[in-house]
């Protein structure tokens, strides 16, 4: 049964730096797993980001 707590699917966003890698490999340690490949875009001032974790743990 999959943990009533945890959203199944989160989409993660920022610029992209250390503090977006951190944010991933935290919710790696917590048992999501990556979703597909990143996609980065530039805002204008820096480049954003985005992955897609799932969590289907039961």
């Amino acid at each position: 049964m999959t943990d009533p707590t945890r959203l199944r699917y989160r989409l993660i966003t920022g610029p992209d730096d250390a503090t977006f890698c951190e944010r991933i490999s935290a919710l790696l340690d917590e048992g999501y797993r990556l979703h597909g490949s990143p996609a980065v875009t530039f805002n204008g001032a820096s480049v954003i980001a985005a992955q897609a974790v799932v969590w289907d743990q039961g």
